[in-house]
Parts: structure tokens; C-alpha cells; sequence
């Protein structure tokens, strides 16, 4: 029986890896369960999965981390408050099942240093679709990863369309149900551009070797493309049930936690490229994770701020990922990168931020 201790367990990420525990009781244990702020959900957790040990906020979690014995950490957690948590969970040995990219990203080698080989199960669908292709080879069979995206809800569209759309349609999403930031990080692609850093650190690919193309159905979650021109893809029907269920128990496959595809209908699958003058934010995250160091600390606390500041309707959707692309390119790296500096450049950054948008 696997012992998990979940991070962010009120939330999406969290109550989805609840599911899949409550429906395989003899396989999971709960030992312990971190949320945000959601005391009253928390407790109700805590008391439906006899859990004795939780925490609220991510100071509590990572002490939570270092406290309980647990054999995976399921890291929910939005946003690069996550990093403690996912930086104590190395430290402990412990597995991680890493569904907040950011900790990653915005840590770098500060995580990577730490990591064992096998030691962090991506929990995105994406990477845990890149996961279970790597299998068909070695490292030195791949020639390269190709990250699918939906193209979220203005795929399509020119850049002078989307000038002035508003939040609410940012945030009408035709695949996923996500959270505000998660969301409208889709709609810019900012999503994807932090995915294709996170293929870099997780899989050592070089960028040049990470392609992004649009796959409005979702069904192909991504693909790698082999030396000998072979490509594998894992094709499921979207439900994070799944890569959740191989980051609690990689590699062992959970049986009955999604549907499969009906191969009895007849069923159209489309790819088409990036469109990168209307969807700049790719490119820019390919520059900012070849600089590495503070520079993916500084591109997603930027545009944090201009997520918040776009849904305060006081910049326009287009505001958002030029906000970041000029505070990356003010930016100056420190020499040594610490969780210090990495604290100091995000605040920088998100005064920076601030700065650009009140000049809008």
C-alpha cells in the first residue's frame, strides 16, 4: 500500500487524486493532507480519509513534508509557493508527484540537483504523456518531445483579434476545467511555455528539440518523436484522473481510473502549427529557460501580476505577455542562485510588473 501525502488537496489537483484513492481503497493510504486556506475542507477531508496529520499554507506544508513518513508527495499546489515543499520532499527521499510545475521551474537547478533519476512522476498530462512514451527507448533514441496544446478558447485568432477580449471569455476554456491562473495562462499559451521549460529540466532535452504544435481535441496529451522516425503518442480522453493515478504509483498503471476511446465511432484528430505572432509566449519561455538562473522566477512572477492585473480589467489581454517579455528583458541575473535570490527576483519582478501596468 502506497502512503501519500497530498498538497493542495482542497483543490483541483488534490480533490481529483481523492477520487482516485477513495475508489482504490486497498492500493492508496492518505497519511497526510496540506490546503491553502480552506480549513473547514480540509477538516472533512481529513476526517472522511482518517487523516491525522494536516497543515494549512505552504510554510505548514513543507514542515508537514519533513514530518510525516510518507512514500509519494503529491504536490498540488498553484504557484511558486510551492518550491519549499517540493525542495523538502527531494531532500526526504521521498517521490514526487509534481502537478506544480512552477516549483520546478521557477527552482531549476536548485530541484534538479536534488532530484534522484526517477525520483520526480510528472503529474501534467503533457509530461506524464512524455513519461509513458520515453519508455519505447533510450535516452539517445530521441530526436525530439512535442508538446501538444489545445489552443485554448482564441485559437484561431489573429493577434489584432484578440485585443480586446475580456476575462470572462479568457477563462471559457473548451477542454479543461482549471483555476483562474491555469486558465487564462492557456488562453496567452504562458501555460505552454512553462511546459515546454518544464520537458527541458524533467527530460534533458535540449530546446531546440522541444516543439509545440496545437491539438484542439485534447486527445493526443503529446508525443516523441524518435531517431529512426518513429513517434509515439499517448492518446487518452481528458481526465487528469489518469496522470494523477501514474504520479501516485508510477509506473504501475491504476486500473479502471479513466474511460477509454471508443474505436468503434469514427473520430477526427487535427494538428496545426503555432501561430507565434499571435501566441508569442512560447518563444519567449524558450529564451528565458536557455538564460535559466532567476530569469524563469522573474517570467512567472511577472506574469502573475499581469494575470491579476488583466482580470482587475486594468490590462488588456495582449498586456500580459508583453508585461513579462519587458520585465524579462530588464532583468539582471545575480550570480548565485539560492531560494534568497530566487525570493528577491521574483519581488523585483513583481514590482517591475506592477510599474509596466500602471504605465499602460
Amino acid at each position: 500500500m502506497r502512503r501519500v501525502l497530498i498538497l493542495g488537496s482542497t483543490g483541483s489537483i488534490g480533490t481529483q487524486a481523492l477520487a482516485v484513492i477513495r475508489a482504490h481503497p486497498g492500493r492508496f493510504e492518505v497519511v497526510g493532507l496540506a490546503a491553502g486556506t480552506d480549513s473547514a475542507a480540509l477538516a472533512a477531508q481529513a476526517d472522511e480519509f482518517g487523516v491525522e496529520h494536516t497543515a494549512l499554507g505552504e510554510i505548514e506544508a513543507e514542515q508537514l513534508v519533513r514530518d510525516v513518513d510518507a512514500d509519494v508527495v503529491l504536490n498540488g499546489i498553484t504557484g511558486s509557493v510551492g518550491l519549499g515543499p517540493t525542495l523538502a520532499a527531494l531532500e526526504c527521499g521521498r517521490t514526487l508527484a509534481l502537478a506544480n510545475k512552477e516549483s520546478l521551474i521557477v527552482g531549476g537547478e536548485l530541484v534538479t540537483a536534488l532530484a534522484a533519476p526517477g525520483q520526480i512522476v510528472p503529474v501534467d498530462s503533457e509530461h506524464s504523456a512524455i513519461a509513458q512514451a520515453l519508455r519505447a527507448g533510450g535516452p539517445g533514441e530521441v530526436r525530439r518531445l512535442v508538446l501538444t496544446a489545445s489552443g485554448g478558447p482564441f485559437r484561431g485568432r489573429r493577434r489584432a483579434a484578440l485585443a480586446g477580449v475580456t476575462p470572462e471569455q479568457a477563462l471559457a476554456h473548451p477542454t479543461w476545467r482549471m483555476g483562474r491562473v491555469v486558465t487564462t495562462n492557456s488562453a496567452t499559451l504562458v501555460n505552454k511555455g512553462l511546459e515546454v521549460i518544464e520537458a527541458h529540466l524533467l527530460f534533458d532535452v535540449p530546446y531546440e528539440r522541444i516543439e509545440v504544435v496545437v491539438h484542439p481535441q485534447s486527445i493526443v496529451h503529446s508525443m516523441v518523436e524518435f531517431v529512426d522516425g518513429s513517434t509515439v503518442a499517448q492518446a487518452s480522453p481528458p481526465d487528469m484522473r489518469l496522470p494523477i493515478s501514474l504520479g501516485l504509483d508510477w509506473p504501475r498503471r491504476v486500473a479502471g481510473v479513466g474511460r477509454p476511446l471508443d474505436w468503434t465511432t469514427a473520430s477526427s484528430w487535427t494538428f496545426e502549427p503555432l501561430d507565434e505572432d499571435a501566441f508569442p509566449a512560447v518563444a519567449l519561455a524558450k529564451r528565458v529557460g536557455g538564460a535559466g538562473g532567476t530569469y524563469p522566477a522573474v517570467f512567472n512572477a511577472a506574469n502573475e501580476q499581469a494575470v491579476e492585473a488583466f482580470h482587475a480589467h486594468r490590462l488588456p489581454f495582449l498586456g500580459i505577455v508583453d508585461t513579462v517579455r519587458r520585465v524579462v528583458e530588464s532583468h539582471e541575473a545575480p550570480g548565485l542562485l539560492t531560494r534568497e535570490t530566487l525570493a528577491e527576483a521574483e519581488r523585483w519582478a513583481r514590482r517591475e510588473a506592477d510599474r509596466h501596468i500602471a504605465a499602460t
